[in-house]
């Protein structure tokens, strides 16, 4: 498990334009965390940060205590689920959550059977041999979100995971990322969905770039 991620006062730009300024936080083990704010603020960035990602041009990201870094094979404790998905549309269901668990180097027969069962968690246990490309966006979505939680990773970082995503679906969702901060990981969520921000125990808003609030969430 890991104890904290500290955003130590990070920095961020591309193409000479400035994504974040001077981000500091702090997110515990146990704890979820809500990023909020408008579209371009940097919720995707800052979450790409914390999750080892992506690299700022000033300050750094530590992870108890210690540097990401470029080269860091760490990053492979973290479960991320991004917004464009970022599935391999011509592997199945089943194949595209088993990456994660392959390159941990766990046994064929253990990533199968933990493949399965974390498709049948998000309800896809039906659709395991479908090609990623053949379903819909909302059963992308979900893919996503099993890949990124197979194998008990040790945090979790969650880009807009229920915009695609009907009532139902969304709670089941829901439910399952909120249930990673209580078996004592890190949880972080960038959201626009209003029941997702209010189920998480703090959220940072973001607004050009820049915190503009930092607290409990309000429930």
């Amino acid at each position: 498990m890991i104890s904290e991620i500290r955003i130590d006062h990070v920095t961020t730009t591309a193409d000479g334009r400035e994504i974040l300024r001077d981000i500091h936080l702090v997110i515990r083990a146990g704890e979820s965390l809500a990023i909020t704010g408008p579209s371009g603020s940097g919720k995707t960035t800052l979450l790409l940060l914390a999750a080892g990602l992506q690299l700022p041009s000033q300050g750094r990201v530590l992870v108890d205590g210690e540097p990401l870094a470029k080269d860091d094979r760490s990053r492979q404790r973290f479960g991320v689920v991004l917004q464009n998905h970022g599935l391999v549309s011509v592997l199945t269901a089943a194949e595209n959550v088993a990456l994660p668990l392959q390159a941990r180097g766990v046994k064929a027969a253990d990533v199968h059977l933990a493949s399965l069962a974390k498709l049948a968690e998000v309800g896809l246990g039906g659709a395991a041999d479908s090609l990623v490309q053949d379903l819909s966006g909302g059963q992308q979505q979900r893919v996503a979100v099993a890949r990124a939680l197979v194998g008990s990773p040790a945090a979790v970082m969650a880009d807009e995971p229920t915009s695609e995503l009907v009532a139902e679906q969304r709670k089941i969702i829901v439910e399952l990322l909120l249930r990673q901060a209580r078996e004592g990981r890190v949880l972080v969520v960038a959201s626009h969905d209003p029941e997702v921000v209010s189920a998480c125990d703090r959220q940072l808003r973001l607004v050009d770039g820049r915190q503009a609030e930092s607290g409990s969430a309000e429930r």
